[in-house]
């Protein structure tokens, strides 16, 4: 390491709220999936920014468009109209068949916004104000108070109870479990159509079926949480149209912007009629013109260059692939996850793997302590699922000692 990116991180621990555990390299440049440090060292990114840069990095159509807007204006406000934000919007509802849409600066706070629009939908039912929301056990949607209160890790809340009340948690593809957690209070189900932190595990079809009908027999809402699992990464725009349903509100961000920081949260008609009106909720930034510039080039590339499709190519040999670890390394118990949001399920903490990986030039998470988690750009191609694979057999041998 260079005496200056060794300079830049001890200035960093000292001016930086420590609330991030960061490995130690400074990045400064990015070109394709590729990503470059400060002594230009190169390093293969099977992270993606968790997920944001699904056209990869450096992308000179998405570029130009954002530079046109600085040039345009940046920021106008929500009392009056942007160009950029209607035809993001409109490209959005087309897309996912929803009908309105409300734009964030985050997945957390698109998490907040369906919260909202839930409770006073239920509100204006019978002018209660002590609806409950069910959420699912293992879930991670967010660190702001809502979003934290329906985050279904109880480690991520402890310090920060009692939060905003009147939550319950179910087990992801147990009916039964959100059975026992209706009551005449109830007013949403929501959960992550895959969960990401708490482990790559996939809804399945039979339980959002199940969730879907029980919605529609009782009047609740079913939110889906597409945070993570949008945008084409489970090789589908949006994961639940996998199944042939459809939610009555559904939360976005990450690869929506791939890089610009905004979110949103979209809902059907007949929610937005009666829930959240004029004054009910706001954002001084969400739907500027430079963040929905951003959208709206991404959904136009995304169609443009079929990057669901191509995703649904690609997630094959890489999951071929990630098995044929599993076969080899009987410490690697299976390999979890949908289209190119993937997790290797180990018997044992993988940081050591994590850390052997980056020193030898490739990027990688985790989901929880023994889970190796791969999020890549949508744009990878086999030859850098086959890179990957290299560097990750030399790090799993380099760090066996401590596995």
């Amino acid at each position: 390491m260079s005496e200056t990116m060794r300079q830049y991180i001890d200035e960093a621990e000292s001016v930086l709220l420590h609330t991030y555990n960061r490995y130690p390299i400074v990045l400064k440049r990015g070109e394709g999936v590729y990503l470059y440090d400060l002594d230009d060292k190169k390093y293969l990114d099977f992270v993606s920014g968790i997920g944001v840069f699904a056209l990869g990095y450096h992308n000179r159509e998405y570029n130009d468009a954002l530079k046109a807007q600085i040039d345009a204006i940046t920021h106008t406000s929500n009392y009056y109209y942007n160009v950029p934000a209607i035809e993001a919007a409109k490209k959005l509802t087309r897309v996912s068949g929803m009908d309105r849409v409300f734009f964030t600066n985050s997945g957390a706070e698109s998490v907040e916004g369906a919260i909202k629009a839930a409770r006073k939908y239920a509100f204006l039912k019978d002018g209660n104000t002590d609806h409950e929301i069910i959420a699912m056990h293992h879930s991670f949607h967010g660190r702001t108070m809502g979003a934290l209160s329906v985050t279904g890790n109880p480690k991520y809340r402890e310090a920060f109870e009692p939060g905003i009340g009147q939550i319950r948690f179910a087990q992801l593809n147990d009916f039964d479990s959100v059975l026992s957690c209706v009551t005449d209070k109830t007013c949403a189900i929501l959960l992550e159509t895959v969960q990401g932190e708490g482990g790559l595990y996939p809804a399945e079809e039979d339980f959002l079926r199940k969730i879907r009908a029980l919605c529609d027999e009782r009047d609740l809402l079913m939110i889906l949480d597409e945070v993570q699992c949008g945008m084409g990464r489970t090789g589908t725009l949006f994961a639940w149209q996998r199944y042939g349903i459809k939610p009555d509100l559904m939360t976005l961000a990450k690869g929506i912007g791939c890089g610009v920081p905004v979110g949103a949260f979209l809902m059907t008609e007949r929610v937005a009629e009666k829930s959240l009106a004029a004054g009910d909720h706001g954002t001084t930034y969400g739907g500027n013109p430079l963040a929905c510039a951003a959208v709206a080039k991404v959904l136009e590339l995304f169609e443009r260059d079929n990057i669901v499709g191509h995703v649904r190519e690609i997630s094959g040999y890489l999951e071929e692939k990630l098995d044929a670890l599993v076969s080899e390394f009987d410490f690697i118990r299976l390999r979890r996850g949908v289209g190119l949001m993937q997790g290797l399920v180990f018997d044992r903490p993988v940081a050591p793997v994590i850390e052997e990986a980056l020193k030898r030039g490739l990027i990688l998470i985790n989901a929880g302590p023994d889970i190796l988690r791969f999020l890549p750009p949508l744009i990878i191609q086999k030859e850098h699922v086959d890179e990957m694979m290299g560097i990750l057999r030399e790090s799993i041998a380099a760090g066996k000692g401590a596995l």
